[in-house]
């Protein structure tokens, strides 16, 4: 599990926001791991539903935090742009 990057304090506010993000972002990954990784264990079907369910929303968090993420960081959204582009070159 992620953890908040230490002398986080120490960047000015737009980049400790940015970070804050990022942190955030990772948070959700990880829980849409942990709750995928639970419902693949889960013998019962209803507890199964539960996790992919909750692991859907996790996923919806992930756009939130995203979204956000785009609007602060310009070099962010050129990068994922970049990384589309050399995927669709595959």
């Amino acid at each position: 599990m992620s953890e908040i990057p230490r002398g986080i304090g120490k960047l000015d506010a737009k980049s400790k926001d940015r970070e804050l993000l990022r942190v955030g972002l990772i948070a959700e990954l990880d829980a849409i791991n942990l709750y995928e990784q639970l419902a693949a264990e889960a013998t019962d079907e209803k507890i199964k539903k539960l996790f992919l369910e909750i692991a859907r929303e996790e996923k919806t968090h992930v756009g939130e935090f995203l979204a956000v993420l785009l609007e602060k960081d310009g070099e962010q959204v050129k990068e994922l742009d970049e990384g589309k582009k050399e995927v669709e070159e595959m």
